[in-house]
């Protein structure tokens, strides 16, 4: 009688403690990718072995306009501040610096900060490229690895304190590495603090170069991309067709577009296989055509690689039993990248391509592939540069399992949704001096297919410019005139409408501008007081250029 009493006062709380459960904050997983291409992954079209990261999406909602800074660290900055990376001295403006080497105003509190109010335990494990110490920023725990050597890393931290470096052939990878110590965090966490919420932060530095993989992960790519960047496009373009991706054109691949940065000896020494220019594949020799689609070999297979060890911290949330309340958020920090360039410890032509020693780019040619239907690339602000997949996953709360969502976005609206999701008030933790934060909580666009409303969206870098509001988009690549495009159905930007709107472009350009200035005034009142002091810890030096 008595075990039945138990078992009865057990089954009448069940309800109650579903409720709990319900009003408990999530956990909240971002993970970020490093120069992926809007259509890399299986679930947005790639022929990309990505089966964790499509099954994401197919239990939980792809975004289908979101976008980032077209950079890196803008990018990240924007993504844990929740502004835009030039009011915050994260991205350069004409006359006051800033950018990779900028540190943020005292007010400028990143995410972890803000989290704490709620009880939140924060992690990170990967690259950082934020400015100052990864645990001043709120985080409890951190494996920070800035990238340039995927097997034999010499610039890497635990908690900001220095590791020894890794030797060449020591079975390290980073990409492994970075959820090695995700899960030991995880592991920690529920050991420590229970059912208490956390943020992981996992940073991966994977696809950006130098291409590097593990063979086994190379050889499963073998032979893939013979074919050539034109035909693969175009297949790829024909999947996101048939799930209704877009609504739109295949851009052309523009011959005459190759890196944003020249680096002519570096083009010398990579041999007579590369090219800086995105010719049709046609026109390419044979020896050419070997060498660009070995590159893309390698790129599929890091990016392979990722959603594999991804796999794991899936499995990770499932064992802690925080799978249905855990909110798992996945994007890429820039467009796939044009860029050649030749660093770190070198190339050596007669190693394994992928390899320690091999050091290679993707190229114009099949980043054109990686950004597939969009033009352009990484540092660019039209679509292919700034574009980027977003998966959102939480099962206790997304109920519209592989749904799409069409409602833009940006890296700056991830702030004012995720505190929303903990209960947060936007304001918290902040001080008088702080502006308001930019960016629209996406809560109402999880739940259902509704388009967020806001004034506009804003891009500057490197002087190349761009703003949207609605479906209007002005864009300009650096001391180049405004193009406009309707981007209802021209994701593509193929057809320039200047010409037949020039009242829309004045407004457009009238509205940039205004953002540009009030930018420019809050920067600069805030460089006239000095920067704030820089924080203490160890670091690794800030991004050289070209990053």
């Amino acid at each position: 009688m008595r075990s039945c009493g138990v078992f009865l006062t057990v089954l009448l709380a069940m309800p109650a403690l579903a409720a709990q459960a319900e009003d408990r904050p999530p956990n909240i997983v971002v993970i970020v990718a490093d120069d992926l291409g809007f259509s890399d992954l299986g679930c947005y079209g790639s022929e990309i072995r990505t089966p964790h990261l499509d099954q994401l999406a197919n239990q939980g909602v792809r975004f289908t306009q979101f976008y980032n800074t077209a950079r890196c660290w803008p990018s990240r900055s924007a993504l844990l501040s929740g502004y835009y990376p030039q009011q915050i001295h994260r991205d350069e403006l004409p006359g006051l610096g800033g950018g990779g080497r900028g540190r943020r105003q005292t007010w400028a509190h990143l995410l972890p900060e803000r989290l704490k109010s709620q009880g939140y335990h924060s992690y990170h494990s990967g690259k950082w490229h934020v400015d100052g110490p990864v645990l001043a920023g709120g985080f409890e725990h951190s494996y920070q690895c800035e990238g340039g050597r995927f097997f034999n890393p010499r610039n890497h931290f635990e908690d900001d304190v220095r590791l020894p470096a890794v030797e060449p052939d020591s079975g390290y990878y980073t990409t492994t590495a970075v959820v090695d110590y995700a899960l030991k965090y995880l592991h920690g966490h529920q050991a420590e603090h229970g059912q208490e919420p956390f943020f992981l932060y996992l940073a991966f530095i994977a696809p950006h170069f130098p291409l590097q993989a593990p063979q086994a992960d190379i050889q499963k790519y073998a032979g893939h991309y013979a074919a050539g960047w034109d035909e693969l496009r175009q297949a790829r373009f024909d999947r996101q067709q048939k799930m209704h991706l877009l609504q739109t054109s295949l851009s052309r691949i523009e011959p005459d577009v190759g890196p944003p940065y020249d680096f002519p000896q570096a083009i010398a020494q990579l041999g007579p296989g590369e090219i800086n220019r995105p010719l049709p594949w046609n026109q390419l020799t044979p020896e050419q055509q070997k060498f660009q689609a070995t590159k893309m070999e390698i790129h599929a297979a890091m990016v392979d690689r990722m959603d594999q060890e991804i796999g794991r911290v899936l499995e990770q949330l499932r064992q802690m039993n925080a799978w249905d309340n855990t909110l798992i958020l996945f994007l890429s920090d820039n467009g796939a990248s044009a860029e050649i360039m030749v660093r770190d410890d070198g190339h050596d032509p007669s190693a394994p391509p992928g390899s320690h020693a091999s050091y290679l780019c993707l190229g114009p040619g099949f980043s054109s592939l990686a950004n597939t239907p969009f033009r352009r690339h990484k540092t660019w602000v039209h679509e292919g540069g700034i574009s980027t997949p977003l998966i959102a996953h939480w099962p206790q709360r997304i109920r519209t399992p592989g749904a799409l969502r069409h409602s833009p976005g940006h890296v700056i609206d991830l702030v004012p949704t995720l505190l929303e999701i903990a209960g947060i008030s936007p304001q918290t933790q902040t001080d008088s001096a702080a502006p308001q934060l930019p960016g629209k909580s996406l809560v109402n666009a999880l739940a259902d297919d509704v388009i967020v409303p806001r004034e506009f969206l804003w891009w500057l870098h490197e002087g190349n410019r761009a703003i949207r509001q609605g479906n209007w988009k002005l864009v300009a690549a650096r001391d180049d005139p405004w193009e406009l495009y309707d981007l209802t159905t021209d994701r593509a930007e193929s057809q320039d409408l200047a010409s037949q709107h020039p009242e829309q472009v004045k407004s457009l350009a009238e509205l940039w501008q205004r953002q540009f200035d009030e930018t420019l005034a809050l920067a600069k009142q805030t460089r006239e007081l000095g920067f704030p002091p820089a924080a203490k810890g160890k670091k690794p030096a800030a991004a050289k250029s070209g990053k």
